[in-house]
This record gives structure tokens, sequence and C-alpha cells, in this order.
């Protein structure tokens, strides 16, 4: 089926929107959606070509998810996992060559690679913080 057609069916009701009071737009948790908007452009469920970004299986680095327009009678065969952990830049830097190269979706090439920065981003561990002042004067207080 065209995209277009099923987009018109899936546009208001499906099982993955979230809508809430006071937004105009809702909120879609479907595979491959980069944005988790629901839109036309983002939806990853009636293009015959999507990607998507998730965490690594083991939290290092991040996989990425997309769709093979050839095989999509077969629905096994039409998601491609490919896990990219040799660190930040270089990921980023393949993920934009596997994009733009290959002509993947050009128009989400720039949604990929910030979805894919912050999840690389959630993975560095929080800096430690240092104690506030009051804390350091009792500190000097005691000591004294």
């Amino acid at each position: 089926m065209s995209s277009h057609l099923v987009w018109g069916i899936i546009r208001n009701n499906n099982a993955f929107l979230l809508k809430k009071r006071n937004i105009s737009k809702p909120f879609s948790t479907e595979p491959n959606n980069l944005t988790n908007l629901s839109s036309y452009r983002y939806n990853g469920l009636i293009h015959k070509k999507s990607v998507g970004i998730v965490d690594a299986p083991d939290k290092k680095g991040f996989t990425v998810v997309y769709k093979k327009s050839s095989k999509q009678n077969k629905p096994r065969q039409t998601t491609v996992k490919r896990t990219m952990k040799s660190g930040p830049r270089r990921c980023l830097y393949k993920l934009k060559r596997l994009l733009n190269c290959n002509k993947y979706r050009t128009d989400l090439t720039k949604a990929a690679l910030r979805r894919a920065s912050a999840v690389l981003r959630s993975q560095k561990p929080l800096p430690t913080k240092k104690p506030k002042a009051k804390e350091r004067m009792i500190k000097y207080v005691v000591c004294i």
C-alpha cells in the first residue's frame, strides 16, 4: 500500500500514540521514530525505508536499525541492525556516511545524528559534584 494511504488511516488512532491535554501534536512510541513525534516524515511504520537509533545491548555505542526496501515482502529480513561503538566521533561519522553516501533517507540525517549523540551522551558517567561552600566551611571548622 501507499505510505500516504497508510498514514491517512493510522494518523489519528494507533497503539503507539501518546495523547496528552494541551499538546497540539501527540507523541509516538513506535520503533524507528527518531524524534518521537507523530508525523508523516518520522513515522517508522509506513515508509519502505526508515531509520532508528537505539542503545547498544552492552550500553557502549548505539545500534542503527534500518529497513531494506527490497525485502518488503519478507518481514524478518526487512530490518537490519548495525552496532557502532568505535568511539563517539567515528560512530557519528560512520552514521552520516551510511545515510548520505547510500542516499538512504537523507532527510533524516540530522535527526539521526542528534538521536545518536543523545544516546552517546547518556552513556557518559556523570561528573562528580564539588561540595557546596557551607559543607567546606563545616569541614574547616571541625578540623580547627
